[in-house]
């Protein structure tokens, strides 16, 4: 191939990629709106788009004189709005720390939690909610303890992975394994004595965003961007790396360094997430998945089109679970699990072996 032929192919796939990322980019924005509309009252879409286009600077003015119901702009803008989006930080965290797992390890059954991050922030929301710990009057530390618990996990973790300068990921997989099941039998043992507190600790770690707010929107929004940032500085050396560590270092690849700096970007996605929802699984194992079935395995395009992908899972599974059992609501990792689950086993036995990275 000559070098005019090898630049219009990289232009090609690189238009390819900008109208994947941008037809999966609509649809979050679908769905989003849609998700504003759904829940124990039904919205209608128009309801929907002048409500927040009242409160919105910059269009406001144009819509002032168009009626809507008070009780209506209320529920979309103070209540499902900052729920929708923090829905949408969640998702995409959650789906591009999955696929930068996956990358990491080499192995498309790794997710998040793979290294105690879930578990770290399940056990310090527990001991938050067991001991009433509060920032301020009527402000609950649990999402900052469970965020600091998380992080102080992935530290743990990986200086017992870590052999001489390096931690090599068969063994830092084990680690987070055996730190996760120690964690987690201390979440059930504070289960056990936390009493009246009991609905509350398990209903965290069932996973939801019904206390979402434009705090946890605000808190959790730049750690999303900044793992993202540094996943797509560092997504080229991630790909190198999938034909192995040694070829990666011929290469030029300084391998414990990305993996470390990677490890980092993705439990800080993981943790800023899981701090302000609880534990929703399933999204960062199935999305990566199914979104390298669509564009392929190149990480510049997979992560972001995993984080697209996983923001309209989540936002889809929190409006199936305010309706599901309205006026009721179950928890956003149980609508998850319920899906993800057997359509992943369905997927395994059906392309069984066929998309190995």
């Amino acid at each position: 191939m000559n070098r005019p032929q090898a630049i219009d192919e990289y232009r090609a796939r690189y238009a390819r990629w900008l109208a994947t990322l941008f037809a999966l980019f609509s649809a979050s924005v679908v769905v989003a709106v849609v998700s504003l509309g759904v829940g124990s009252t039904s919205i209608s879409f128009e309801s929907v788009a002048i409500a927040v286009a009242r409160r919105t600077p910059i269009i406001s003015e144009l819509v002032k004189s168009i009626e809507v119901s008070g009780v209506e702009e209320v529920i979309v803008v103070e209540y499902r709005l900052p729920r929708v989006v923090l829905g949408w930080f969640v998702g995409a965290s959650l789906a591009a720390a999955g696929a930068l797992f996956q990358g990491i390890f080499r192995n498309p059954m790794a997710d998040p939690y793979v290294i105690g991050v879930s578990a770290g922030a399940g056990l310090g929301a527990a001991v938050s909610i067991l001991l009433g710990l509060s920032l301020a009057p009527g402000v609950s530390a649990t999402p900052v303890i469970a965020f600091a618990f998380a992080l102080a996990t992935v530290y743990v973790v990986y200086n017992i992975a870590r052999v001489g300068s390096t931690a090599p990921p068969t063994t830092l997989l084990l680690s987070g394994i055996a730190v996760s099941i120690f964690l987690s039998s201390l979440i059930m043992f504070l289960e056990v004595v936390a009493g009246e507190r009991l609905h509350a600790i398990v209903f965290w770690l069932m996973g939801g965003l019904w206390a979402a707010s434009w705090s946890d929107v605000y808190a959790t929004a730049p750690l999303f961007l900044a793992g993202l940032l540094v996943s797509m500085l560092y997504a080229r050396d991630l790909n190198i790396m999938l034909f192995g560590e040694e070829s990666a270092s011929y290469l030029g690849v300084e391998v414990e360094h990305v993996r470390r700096v990677l490890v980092a970007a993705a439990s800080l996605m993981t943790a800023a997430a899981v701090s302000v929802s609880g534990l929703i699984g399933f999204v960062g194992l199935i999305v990566p998945h199914l979104t390298r079935l669509a564009v392929g395995p190149d990480h510049r395009v997979l992560v972001p089109a995993s984080a697209l992908v996983g923001a309209s899972l989540v936002m889809s599974c929190d409006a199936v679970a305010r309706v599901a059992y309205a006026p009721g609501e179950l928890p956003v990792g149980l609508i998850t699990a319920l899906a993800g689950a057997p359509f992943f086993i369905y997927l395994l036995k059906r392309k069984k072996g066929e998309y190995a990275l």
